[in-house]
């Protein structure tokens, strides 16, 4: 979808209000199934100290990192090799699963993920049926580079979200309104700095919101809003392993 909302290889809106949509919409759904739990028989379990409240921090910087150079780098390559190279994601995340989480895998289970990583990667390759596959390996360096950066990216702030949604045993949604908050904060910061570094030539940033938006661009946002709810569910009750495989 993302790719669909280009115009000749072009992005004709600002990517960067995306995610803060995204963020935006996320931090709506949950403070609203947030209300909803507050106004139950038994409120929900939220820790407000503020050493717990800016762990969310990190993950909400790598987040607003990441969202940003997944559009940058569908500028350079086409969604076939963006997939192919998304795939790094899966054995980052075992190795991160084991540094961070401290989660051992067995030999077995990195064999099973090296093994999904080859396998993803080999059919979409072959996915090009009767089409040329040329293009699949003929990006510019930069489109490789950032491609790889966000599958890092990715992994890392997967990671590192699941380590602070099973840190305790707070509410999803009141884990999420943190989360979400200091996304929708950066991702305005990020905003703000894109008028700055211009000097304001177009205006400020939302005075030209929606601009060069269409309906494929909000679904574009929607996908992005949607999914991150969903991968927070699985980060509370599975892991990102389980993650990994239902989202190739």
């Amino acid at each position: 979808w993302t790719t669909l909302s280009q115009s000749n290889g072009k992005y004709k809106y600002d990517y960067a209000t995306i995610p803060f949509l995204a963020e935006f919409f996320k931090l709506s759904v949950s403070s609203f199934f947030l209300w909803k739990e507050c106004q139950s028989s038994s409120p929900p379990r939220m820790t407000k100290e503020w050493k717990s409240v800016r762990l969310y921090l990190v993950p909400s910087v790598i987040y607003l990192i990441h969202n940003n150079v997944q559009f940058a780098t569908l500028t350079y390559v086409d969604p076939s090799t963006y997939q192919i190279l998304g795939n790094l994601k899966i054995v980052t995340t075992g190795i991160l699963f084991r540094l961070v989480l401290k989660r051992k895998l067995s030999n077995l289970q990195w064999m099973a993920i090296i093994l999904l990583a080859v396998g993803t990667t080999t059919s979409q390759v072959k996915g090009c049926g009767d089409a040329p596959c040329d293009s699949v390996f003929s990006a510019p360096f930069q489109g490789y580079m950032l491609g790889i950066l966000s599958a890092c990216l990715s992994a890392l702030a997967g990671v590192y979200t699941e380590y602070l949604m099973k840190k305790n045993s707070d509410s999803l949604y009141w884990q999420n309104v943190q989360l979400y908050t200091f996304g929708v904060i950066f991702n305005m910061g990020w905003l703000v700095y894109g008028d700055f570094k211009a000097g304001f030539e177009m205006g400020p940033w939302w005075q030209r919101l929606f601009n060069g938006y269409s309906i494929t661009t909000w679904i574009v946002v929607f996908n992005l809003g949607s999914t991150g709810l969903l991968v927070s569910w699985l980060m509370k009750y599975s892991d990102n392993i389980v993650k990994r495989k239902l989202l190739i």
